[in-house]
């Protein structure tokens, strides 16, 4: 007996292999066009302002940058005295001596963010008194947006 051969429908076109949700995705992202920077709103509240910026990178400089050289001329200023038999130097206490000048950078690295005015103006030449300032706005930037909404009512 000779099988009937059926004829299938639309067999002249090819048929399209299943397609999953993420590829979907992906290829309406790609067809999509491109947004220049002035169809999106960026808000200038988002950032930290160059001049701000400028003033903190001064401030860490002198107040973490000088102390953490020091802690690491520790190093060659002790080898120095130790190898020209100048005095003798234990180990431990180079070590000490430079882990207070990197702890002390450490501190001045913050010191030199949280005293750094956001004002136009640069502020005082310490800058103390924009420390609780700033502390307030970095506790404010990790809360949730809704608990920020809801303490400027």
């Amino acid at each position: 007996m000779k099988k009937k051969l059926t004829k299938k429908k639309n067999s002249n076109k090819r048929r399209k292999k299943p397609v999953n949700k993420e590829e979907k995705i992906f290829n309406r992202i790609e067809k999509a066009p491109a947004l220049s920077n002035k169809d999106i709103n960026v808000s200038r509240s988002s950032g930290i302002p160059k001049y701000v910026a400028d003033r903190m990178a001064r401030r860490i400089f002198f107040t973490a940058g000088i102390p953490t050289l020091m802690g690491m001329s520790v190093f060659v200023l002790s080898y120095f005295i130790v190898t020209r038999n100048i005095a003798e130097i234990p180990p431990s206490s180079t070590i000490a001596i430079s882990a207070l000048f990197f702890l002390l950078g450490l501190a001045g690295l913050s010191f030199g963010i949280l005293s750094a005015s956001w004002d136009k103006e640069p502020g005082s030449f310490f800058g103390i008194e924009n420390i609780s300032l700033n502390i307030q706005r970095a506790k404010s930037a990790f809360k949730p947006a809704s608990q920020n909404f809801d303490e400027k009512k």
